[in-house]
């Protein structure tokens, strides 16, 4: 018979809008067991999140406890679990004293839902889980002021001073690369697997110069498919280009002569990286996983803390 699994000390949920990410973590801090579904927000209803819980980790609950449950994400948006309000930039990194307690069926759930940050000027922006990300990288190098990317669906620049998120914006490049690579008249060149680091290179570089041509250059990628026998691997490659170039042309205040930290999936970590150092910017990469898990690690020391 095999040994039964060891109790969690505590849980870690980072709840996105399209994937739930678990770590069941031991009382040294070692990761005892990860997990993950597709139950994100967007797919679930708030009387959901918990059944998803238990589904996932409910072996790890010690009986005759509450085992604290962390969660930053989505799970704190309006559609989510349990609303938690965002914090106004500037400000730190929001921890365990600005969390709101989820309700739970389960005794053995003591669930806190970490906020976002919002800001107001220069523009309206918002963020749910890279705030997390940000206090781990605070975590690791807690004198760090500069840049933090945070590449994805939506990309995050986000300027750090004095242990603040002092401001930041959104560019939603991630999103726009589904949306033209699935449902655009572009799906058709790049219907096949592949990357062309030359093309993505040469775009890039065409598009942070100009990036006023962004909209006429995109069709140029179904043109010379159809006309010149552009290769999948070398339109997936243009198209990536051409829009991280049309992103870093328009965030170069955030990340010229700054000192940046890259906080992302390691493949999509280094797409940003190599495009900066394009521009001479030779960028610190830092994983995803670690740093969210850095930050929500942080968010247990100060319930811990707090406790005693």
């Amino acid at each position: 018979m095999s040994a039964p699994h060891p109790f969690a000390d505590w849980i870690a949920a980072d709840w996105g809008t399209s994937h739930l990410r678990l770590w069941a973590m031991g009382p040294t801090g070692a990761v005892l067991e990860r997990a993950r579904s597709d139950a994100g927000m967007g797919r679930i209803g708030r009387d959901d999140y918990e059944a998803e819980l238990l589904r996932l980790i409910g072996h790890r609950l010690a009986p005759g406890r509450a085992t604290p449950v962390i969660v930053c994400g989505m799970a704190g948006s309006r559609q989510g679990w349990a609303e938690a309000p965002y914090a106004l930039a500037p400000c730190p990194p929001p921890g365990i004293a600005e969390a709101t307690r989820a309700p739970a069926r389960d005794a053995r759930l003591a669930v806190y839902i970490l906020p976002g940050v919002r800001q107001t000027r220069p523009h309206a922006d918002v963020m749910r889980g890279e705030e997390t990300q940000i206090a781990g990288l605070l975590a690791r190098l807690p004198g760090f002021d500069g840049i933090a990317c945070l590449p994805g669906t939506h990309t995050k620049w986000v300027q750090i001073s004095a242990g603040e998120i002092v401001s930041f914006t959104t560019a939603m490049t991630g999103e726009l690369y589904a949306l033209l690579s699935t449902k655009s008249v572009l799906r058709h060149a790049l219907d096949a697997e592949g990357w062309d680091d030359t093309a993505f290179a040469e775009a890039m570089a065409e598009t942070i110069a100009r990036p006023e041509r962004l909209a006429t250059r995109l069709f140029t990628i179904r043109a010379e498919a159809l006309t010149a026998g552009l290769s999948p691997a070398a339109a997936r490659g243009c198209l990536s280009g051409l829009l991280i170039g049309a992103e870093l042309a328009a965030t170069r205040p955030w990340w010229l002569g700054q000192r940046v930290a890259i906080i992302g999936a390691a493949k999509l970590s280094r797409v940003y990286a190599e495009a900066l150092a394009a521009q001479g910017v030779e960028a610190e990469r830092f994983d995803d996983e670690e740093m969210t898990l850095a930050g929500l690690t942080r968010a247990r020391q100060s319930l811990t803390e707090n406790a005693t």
